[in-house]
């Protein structure tokens, strides 16, 4: 999984989706807290490690410096990728092949790169909205997104 950054309660336990967002998670992906933090099974991979503080409409973005200094070298040593969820625009912008498109048009175009890639918007309960005006995502994708994670984990 790529997400953006830690936010504040990451920062504080040191878990990530350790929150609203990733229950949301869990639960588009069809698995439980266990299963999610089963680090044989599932690696998360943030677009930057730090907290990086928040903004006027929420945390800020990841800093630049962190995804071009260690991110290639990090991935290289994940041997057996077979899903990648990137997760948030700052995700979709470093991961995707067009960084100036929208969450909304990556993630409608989400059969692009499947099964090996899917693009999601960021679970954050912020994104209610967006969620509400777009039920074919949970309608169309969410069921997908179970099928294949349970594939991959045999579950």
């Amino acid at each position: 999984m790529v997400g953006q950054a830690p936010g504040r309660r990451v920062h504080e336990t040191g878990l990530p989706f350790n929150d609203p967002s990733g229950d949301r998670l869990r639960n588009w992906m069809g698995i439980s807290r266990d299963v999610f933090y089963d680090e044989s099974k599932l690696a998360i991979l943030p677009m930057g490690f730090c907290y990086p503080g928040t903004g006027k409409s929420g945390d800020l973005p990841p800093r630049p410096e962190c995804a071009p200094t260690w991110r290639e070298a990090l991935l290289a040593r994940l041997n057996h990728i077979e899903l990648t969820l990137v997760i948030g625009q700052y995700a979709h912008a470093w991961h995707l092949s067009d960084p100036k498109k929208s969450v909304t048009d990556n993630v409608k175009e989400w059969r692009k790169d499947w099964p090996s890639v899917l693009p999601l918007p960021h679970p954050s309960p912020r994104n209610n909205m967006w969620l509400r005006r777009n039920p074919w995502f949970e309608q169309d994708v969410i069921p997908q997104l179970q099928k294949r994670v349970q594939q991959i984990l045999r579950c």
